[in-house]
Order: structure tokens, then C-alpha cells, then sequence
């Protein structure tokens, strides 16, 4: 059963730790009686109720790691069998063992809790480079088992694709898309599988549009197109325009003339600016909000009343100053199609999803077309006017704009809807197409709330896609304790180079201590997402918006062009991340 185990100065709740048992035991739908997981979100569930390893991988790893200590469970199965090896075993085979009757759902989940419980950080990279992953079943007839029983095979799965072949898939290059096709024909495959080769379909049918080899099945980082230059270059400002009390536009151009590339409609840019004095320049990232591809891009800021960089920016830019900016980054992108486009914001978090919208009216689109939007008032409405232009100027577009608290000069039926917050209930209320792609951008209490709201009108939850202000959410599987916000590192600071995490706009210098920059940014409790560990599951991949890294030790397969692997990475040189 799950139990807390001290682990690098943190807490892991996990049920990695199994032990052999005798008699009979009760397999069910969920689970066997007396296991547990720590960690619902990567393992358990009635996709991978049982965790099987094999006996003649112990035998392989006893020789490739030289160890004698390994014992059955210790690669955390709930089964250790005698046959049944991964390259034999395929995705759909049913086998009865005892009263109970299962099936093979996936490979095992790449974790870095194997390597905790074996004492090998590196184990959850060679279970997949060496092809040995494991797998697991599906119960689809509940009953009791017990050690020594025979392992009848009922029927082979469709598509005969075996456990490693389409481990490799996902995790490897080399795949092909018949192999990719083979699996999202094989019905047992799990939900969560099946949305990862159709990522790696899309891949194959957009090569552009970022990275084509299995790492882009892994994380949305790698879908992301290239950056259009490497590092940062200077822009310069042409135009400065207020758009609401808070919020004023910069308008940015190539210090030489020349068109700058394309961004996608939803996209940011990262820049530098300058404090004054002797101060390091902050590290921000702005979405772009005007029409993508008119060789210009605008950024638009809002002035929080304590932000460091959007005070300075309004203090000090001037029309004719530079900004050093980044390319254009980030996965939150329109997507093609004609079905209906649901567009939600709330404050200035209208700037990406305004982009979205000047691109459908660029394309003068035939789609169905909701812009939601909410503001304080009409003195806190940036883009009000250009909005209502762009709507009325598709064929299919409707608009609901909500002020909370709206003055005696803001006209009902003109400037705004009605009064009141855009908010979950008020999204629930609305006859919204149930087949649209929904865009959402605001504070994080309201893209969670609204993304509930609109899942529970039937939206499909793949298609809810959101962008939020500063870091994103945290991934940290089967830590416990709540974090606090980024900060400075305890202790003495490192002699290395300068280290910016520009959504948490934190510059820290490189601490040599420290194995990696995932173990930096834990340390500076900036929000990380991983999983392995060990540079095989892409869940830390992230882009690097200038400067380079060292591996150590060598991701199993290379990131996205542009972007990086923190948790076996180091820096070589200053460099700026997108955390």
C-alpha cells in the first residue's frame, strides 16, 4: 500500500514499494485487494490496474547492472511472470490467470520512482532504451489469482503490434506512420496512448509544424514550431498605443526593415527590459495581440501597480527605442478547421485570443465565431473597438462582452452585455456549439472555472485549450507539500552563470551543486513539470529562449528543436527559459 518515503529533502507518497505475498488474492476491476498506487494521475486506474514484469528481464538487469539484491516487486509489478517477454507480448492479448481474465492495455508509464525504489536514478531511461518496459493489464473479469498459476493465453490482440514495438514508437524515432496507424486500431489501447499517436499523426500530416520524431507524442512543447531565430535580436519600437487605463500596445518592427516572420495567432514573444541604472534587465514574456503576418509584431502590457517590468516599460520606452525580444513561441495557436471557434478572456488576457480573431477575420472565415469577454468597466476594456470591428466584420460571429462593475458612461447594449463577472455560470447558460475549439485566457480561477463550465456543457476537454498568466502549473508526481512562490535559492548564491526563469522572472546564478537545472528551479520554487527524471519522458521539456545547455546524461531522444530537457541538463553558458 501507498506509504511516504524522504526522498531528496521532499516527501514521494507511493506504492512502489511491493512485496511478494502468499494464497490467493482478489484481482478487481481497479485493483488487487490489498495494493494501492500513490499517484493516480500516471498509474492505477481500469486502464492499469496491474503492473506485469518479467523474470527474464531480472535475469538482464542483474547483468547489466551487476546487482544481486534484485527481488520480485522491486521493479514495483504487481505480477512477476515467467514469460510473457515485451517484444513477444502484444497490445489486446487476453490471458486467464486463475478465475480472473485480463488484458494488455500499454507499456509501462516511464517514473522516476522504479529508479527511487532500485537506488538506479537512470532506470526509468534504460527500461526504454533497452526495450523492457513491462506493461499493463486491464481486468476484464474480476476473480482470485495466485503465485504459481498457469498463464493461459485467450487471444491475440488486433494489429499484432507488441508492448516494445509500440513503446518505441512513442518514445524512439524511427517510427513510421504505419506503425502509428496500426495502433490507433488496436481498441484496448488506452485512452491516454491513443491520444499520443494521434498527436504523432498529426505530426506526420503537418512535418512543419514541429518536432516529427516520438518526443512529439510526449509533451506539446515538442509540437511547437521551431523559433523563427535563435537567442534574442533587437526590434524596434515604432508605435506606443493606450488601450484601456491599464493597458498600452507596443508596436515592434526589425531594426533593419526587413519583415519579421510570421507568428501563429495565439503566440508570445519574450523580451528584455531595461530597469535603468545598473540593474540586470527583467526577462518578461508578452502575448502578441495584433494580426499575425503583417511583418510587424504588437505586444500589449498591462501596468500592474507594483510590476517591475511593465512600470519601466511605461516609464521609459519611447518610439524609436529598441527591446532585444525572442521569436515567437508557444503552443497556444489556433488551430485549422471549420468547425465553430469559442474565444474567452477576461482582462488583458483578451491579447492572444484577439490575435486568434484578427486572423479569422484576415481569412474572412465561414466558421462559427463566440467572443466572450470580461473587464472591470469600459475605462479597463482594452481593444473594445477593434473587437466590435472584427466581429462585425465576419459572417458568423456573435459577442457578449461583461463589465462587473460598469460606470454611468458604459451603455448597455452598446459598450457591454450586462453587468456581472464572465463567469462559469454564466458560460453554462449559454447555448454554446458543443463541437467547438474553445480559447481561454485570463487569471487562473477563471480558466478553471470556465474550462469546468464548459467540459459540463459537453465540450470535448481535448479541445478546451487555455494560456495563463506567468508559470504554468506544476507536475511533480507523488510529492507531497504545497510549494511557495518563486524565490531566491536558500544560501549562499552559485558562481555560474546567470540562470532567468522569465515567467516566474526570477535571475539566478548557476549553483554547481546542483545536478541539473530541474533541481535549481525546485530549489528556487519556481512550478517544474516532470516525471522520469532521466531525459525519456519530455514531461520537462520546455523552450529555451536563449543560450545553450550540457546533458548529462544524454536525453534517450533529443527535444523539439529550440527547446530543452531540464531535468538532465545544465547550463553552458546565461541562459533564459520559458519557466
Amino acid at each position: 500500500m501507498p506509504a511516504d518515503v524522504p526522498w531528496h529533502g521532499k516527501t514521494v507518497h507511493t506504492g512502489v514499494y511491493k512485496q511478494t505475498v502468499a494464497g490467493p488474492r482478489m484481482v478487481r476491476r481497479l485493483n488487487i485487494d490489498g495494493d494501492g498506487q500513490g499517484d493516480l494521475g500516471g498509474h492505477g486506474g481500469e486502464q492499469r490496474a496491474v503492473l506485469v514484469y518479467q523474470l527474464d528481464s531480472y535475469r538482464f538487469w542483474q547483468d547489466e547492472l551487476g546487482r544481486d539484491d534484485l527481488t520480485p516487486g522491486v521493479f514495483g509489478e504487481n505480477f512477476t511472470v515467467d514469460g510473457l517477454p515485451d517484444d513477444e507480448v502484444c497490445i489486446g492479448d487476453r490471458y486467464r490467470i486463475g478465475a480472473a481474465l485480463f488484458e494488455v492495455t500499454q507499456p509501462r508509464v516511464t517514473c522516476y520512482r522504479v529508479g527511487l525504489r532500485m537506488g538506479e536514478p537512470r532506470m526509468a531511461a534504460l527500461l526504454v532504451a533497452h526495450h523492457r518496459p513491462g506493461f499493463y493489464l486491464r481486468v476484464i473479469e474480476e476473480g482470485e489469482v495466485e503465485a504459481g498459476q498457469d498463464i493461459v493465453k485467450e487471444s491475440t490482440g488486433p494489429e499484432a503490434m507488441t508492448v516494445a514495438e509500440l513503446d518505441a514508437v512513442l518514445y524512439l524515432s524511427g517510427h513510421t506512420r504505419e506503425q502509428v496507424e496500426r495502433a490507433l486500431r488496436i481498441p484496448a489501447l488506452s485512452p491516454g496512448w491513443q491520444g499520443s499517436m494521434k498527436t504523432l499523426l498529426d505530426q506526420e500530416d503537418h512535418p512543419s509544424a514541429g518536432d516529427s520524431s516520438g518526443s512529439a507524442g510526449l509533451s506539446a512543447a515538442a509540437t511547437a514550431p521551431p523559433p523563427a531565430w535563435p537567442g534574442f535580436r533587437p526590434l524596434t519600437v515604432t508605435e506606443i498605443q493606450p488601450e484601456s487605463r491599464s493597458v498600452f500596445s507596443l508596436r515592434l518592427a526589425a531594426a533593419n526593415g526587413s519583415p519579421l516572420p510570421a507568428a501563429q495567432p495565439g503566440q508570445f514573444i519574450t523580451v528584455k527590459v531595461r530597469p535603468g541604472g545598473e540593474a540586470p534587465p527583467l526577462v518578461r514574456s508578452y502575448s502578441l495581440s495584433g494580426e499575425p503576418g503583417t511583418s510587424t509584431y504588437r505586444i500589449s502590457v498591462k501596468v500592474e501597480p507594483h510590476g517591475a517590468a511593465s512600470n519601466a516599460l511605461r516609464a521609459h520606452i519611447r518610439a524609436g527605442d529598441r527591446l532585444e525580444a525572442a521569436a515567437p513561441r508557444g503552443t497556444f495557436c489556433l488551430a485549422d478547421g471549420d468547425n465553430p471557434v469559442v474565444l474567452l478572456s477576461a482582462g488583458v488576457g483578451a491579447t492572444p485570443v484577439l490575435a486568434m480573431l484578427h486572423a479569422l477575420a484576415r481569412d474572412r472565415s465561414t466558421r462559427q465565431v463566440w467572443w466572450l469577454h470580461g473587464a472591470r468597466d469600459g475605462t479597463e476594456h482594452p481593444f473594445a473597438r477593434e473587437s466590435r470591428d472584427l466581429i462585425a466584420s465576419l459572417p458568423d460571429a456573435r459577442a457578449a462582452v461583461y463589465y462587473s462593475k460598469p460606470t454611468s458612461a458604459d451603455r448597455l447594449g452598446v459598450d457591454y452585455a450586462a453587468a456581472g463577472r464572465l463567469s462559469p455560470e454564466l458560460v453554462r447558460r449559454l447555448a454554446l456549439p458543443t463541437d467547438a475549439d474553445a480559447y481561454l485566457c485570463g487569471p487562473a480561477a477563471f480558466m478553471e472555472g470556465v474550462t469546468a463550465a464548459l467540459v459540463d456543457l459537453g465540450l470535448d476537454a481535448a479541445r478546451v485549450h487555455t494560456e495563463i498568466f506567468g508559470s504554468g502549473a506544476a507536475i511533480t508526481p507523488g510529492i507531497k507539500g504545497a510549494a511557495s512562490a518563486p524565490h531566491l535559492p536558500p544560501g549562499r548564491a552559485g558562481g555560474g552563470p546567470q540562470v532567468s526563469f522569465a515567467r516566474s522572472g526570477l535571475n539566478v546564478p548557476w549553483d554547481d551543486t546542483k545536478d541539473s537545472l530541474l533541481e535549481l528551479a525546485e530549489a528556487c520554487d519556481v512550478p517544474v513539470q516532470w516525471s522520469c527524471r532521466t531525459g525519456v519522458c519530455h514531461t520537462c521539456e520546455l523552450a529555451l529562449m536563449s543560450g545553450a545547455v550540457n546533458y548529462a546524461p544524454e536525453p534517450v531522444e533529443p527535444p523539439g528543436e529550440g527547446n530543452i530537457l531540464i531535468c538532465c541538463s545544465r547550463p553552458a553558458g546565461e541562459i533564459v527559459l520559458d519557466l
